[in-house]
């Protein structure tokens, strides 16, 4: 599936994890605990090479043969998009309706979404209010609504209520709804600034035009049918000069490997399937898309997630996960504006924290 070097170099990252895992742990006994990151790696590099001649052996395999294929075709296929206008896959549907009791499992399938909340959440407070001076303290959110977009079990959106925002979660699928709701009946203050309704964007768009002052859309864009349509949607529901924040999966071959076989299929961080890689979202394709429907990007970071500590953190590259904050044009506005300096400085002097986000870099 991928050739020696790719296994090498893929090698070569995880022990440079547990060298960081070990730098960041400085407990006693680090022999042991070398001896046990040696083993690790070992056994990795051998699962890595079973897994490849395994491969070779299913000439019938509708996966990319190689690398050099992939990287030829990189930029060359395009996204396939649905003809029906709307943004929701039936298959896709199919696949979290299985899952939908399983939101809230700290240790489950979705363990590395309830990590992400380290990071996403202030990303998302901190660009928020470094817009705006009017806010208040304890609930730094409060007065803004925000449209949470596919938000499954409500991992994103009660954190965001909490904050103080009017949060309106929407999923396609039902049963993520009905968990959902359950889970915000817990807290007597969430009920109050959450709702959560069974429908696609599309849906929505009639009734609740430039409605929202924020939508947020984590870890969805990979799984839409049609990422026009659901960019123009968001624009529609979205005001004037407001926010949307997108987390996603880069398409590269580094995001293949580590994205599809190695957390698939090899550690199952995610159930095998979870994603397609033909339907992940190069940053490029995305700030076009956005441009083209009226909004103009501000940030584009790249994010990692470490699956021995179970933690995520802000990088530079953007060739796996990352982050993209746009806003909508003002209601006399058709250019796009440039962002403020300060903010930008203050981004940079921040970079590479948990809690704030670095300075748009692609």
């Amino acid at each position: 599936m991928w050739d020696g070097g790719a296994a090498r170099a893929l090698s070569r990252a995880v022990t440079r994890a547990l060298r960081r895992r070990r730098a960041a742990a400085a407990l006693p006994g680090a022999a042991g605990d070398d001896h046990a990151d040696l083993s690790f790696q070992t056994g990795l590099r051998g699962v890595l090479q079973d897994y490849h001649r395994k491969k070779q052996l299913k000439s019938s395999s509708t996966l990319p043969v190689s690398l050099t294929e992939m990287k030829s075709n990189m930029f060359t296929v395009k996204r396939p998009f649905s003809t029906s206008h709307s943004s929701v896959d039936s298959k896709e549907i199919k696949k979290f309706q299985l899952l939908a009791h399983k939101w809230w499992d700290e240790e489950g399938e979705y363990a590395a979404l309830h990590s992400m909340n380290d990071i996403r959440v202030p990303f998302i407070r901190d660009t928020l209010l470094s817009m705006s001076s009017n806010y208040h303290l304890g609930n730094p959110l409060s007065g803004i609504k925000i449209l949470d977009v596919g938000c499954g079990g409500g991992l994103l959106s009660e954190p965001l209520g909490r904050l103080g925002a009017s949060v309106t979660g929407i999923d396609p699928v039902e049963d993520n709804i009905r968990t959902a709701d359950q889970h915000k009946s817990f807290d007597p203050v969430l009920a109050k600034r959450i709702q959560y309704k069974s429908s696609s964007l599309e849906e929505i768009v009639e009734e609740s035009m430039e409605t929202f002052d924020v939508i947020v859309a984590s870890e969805v864009v990979e799984h839409v049918a049609d990422l026009e349509t659901f960019i123009k949607c968001c624009s529609q529901v979205l005001k004037p000069e407001g926010s949307l924040f997108i987390t996603t999966i880069n398409k590269t071959q580094l995001s293949y490997v580590l994205g599809i076989v190695v957390a698939e299929k090899i550690m199952g961080i995610v159930p095998e399937g979870t994603h397609e890689w033909e339907k992940f979202v190069p940053p490029e394709e995305l700030e076009r898309l956005l441009e083209s429907n009226g909004f103009s990007v501000k940030t584009v970071s790249g994010m990692l997630y470490n699956p021995l500590l179970g933690s995520w953190s802000w990088v530079e590259s953007t060739s796996l996960n990352y982050a993209v904050h746009a806003v909508k044009a003002g209601a006399q506005s058709h250019t796009t504006d440039t962002p403020p300096e300060t903010d930008i400085q203050q981004h940079s002097a921040t970079a590479g924290t948990a809690g704030t986000v670095p300075g748009g870099t692609v």
